[in-house]
């Protein structure tokens, strides 16, 4: 019988198992609660139930029947490489391409492309998430780390725990920040309203620390530095809501909306030490033409 492998992440603790399992494999609600009450979906190496909530690093079994969930489908799907070697890859995400699979993007994702360039990746994440160390949100730009393999992938996890692995954005958002730089250090759990969203609260919630500093001014945006010291979902557009400058275009966060494809954010910067080689390594991109032609308009 196949079987199904998932880790919970600090993004997906305190849920309800059929919930998290639903959003995070293709099988069906009724599938998963289907298969906890016939004991073929263990946690930790034992039996559960519907109601039990996820905690995190716990270890998730599925052992399912065969064509009940379809494989994972190459795709060649266009990436820009920055950097590769024999254990990883760096890669500019482009702008609308959900990294891994989900409830609602079984396909066409990053992984459906990197498993079109190259079969040997870390399995460390599971099944739909091989390689995948970090996410960055579908419609955030950006650099990002892929480890081949599982001694990488949990020498870079190791890195992202500690705060040793460096990320930093540019991020456009609404109105003139007065402050030159600052520190938002805002704690960021579910929204209670809304499961698909996050918010800054004191209530089932994990710390959130964001730095940023004025890049440049203009009559009705600011362009930021933003320094993530943590990496918690949607973490650079909650707290810029929070502090009443919401990004450019993000529409779940209240931003103002030019288009309909999604916030002006681009993960510019990482750095991490190399596994292998125990030695720092820089990566930069340039800022996207589609942040650079609002600004220029937002110019005159």
């Amino acid at each position: 019988m196949p079987k199904l492998n998932l880790i919970v992440d600090g993004d997906n603790i305190d849920l309800r198992i059929d919930s998290f399992l639903a959003n995070n494999t293709p099988l069906s609600r009724t599938n998963i609660q289907k298969l906890i009450k016939e004991d073929k979906v263990l946690v930790n190496n034992k039996k559960t139930k519907n109601s039990y909530k996820t905690q995190l690093d716990d270890s998730i079994e599925i052992y399912y029947e065969e064509n009940v969930i379809s494989d994972l489908v190459a795709t060649n799907i266009p990436l820009e490489i920055i950097y590769e070697d024999e254990d990883l890859l760096v890669i500019n995400k482009q702008k609308g391409l959900v990294v891994h699979p989900a409830l609602g993007n079984w396909d066409n994702t990053l992984v459906n492309a990197l498993i079109y360039y190259n079969k040997e990746l870390s399995d460390i994440n599971g099944y739909f998430r091989p390689g995948i160390v970090h996410r960055i949100d579908k419609d955030t730009s950006g650099l990002l780390v892929v480890a081949k393999n599982n001694a990488t992938h949990i020498k870079l996890a190791e890195q992202l725990k500690d705060k040793t692995c460096f990320r930093k954005y540019y991020c456009l958002v609404k109105g003139v920040v007065e402050n030159d730089e600052g520190v938002i250090d805002a704690p960021i759990g579910r929204d209670k309203n809304d499961r698909q969203k996050m918010c800054v609260t004191n209530i089932n919630s994990k710390e959130a620390i964001s730095e940023f500093k004025v890049i440049e001014r203009f009559p009705n945006c600011s362009l930021l530095d933003v320094n993530l010291l943590t990496g918690r979902t949607h973490q650079i557009r909650v707290h810029m809501s929070f502090i009443k400058h919401p990004v450019i275009n993000d529409a779940k966060y209240n931003g103002p909306i030019i288009d309909q494809s999604g916030q002006y954010l681009h993960a510019y910067y990482l750095s991490f030490i190399h596994p292998r080689y125990n030695k720092r390594v820089e990566f930069k991109v340039d800022m996207p033409e589609y942040m650079k032609e609002y600004i220029n308009k937002t110019r005159g």
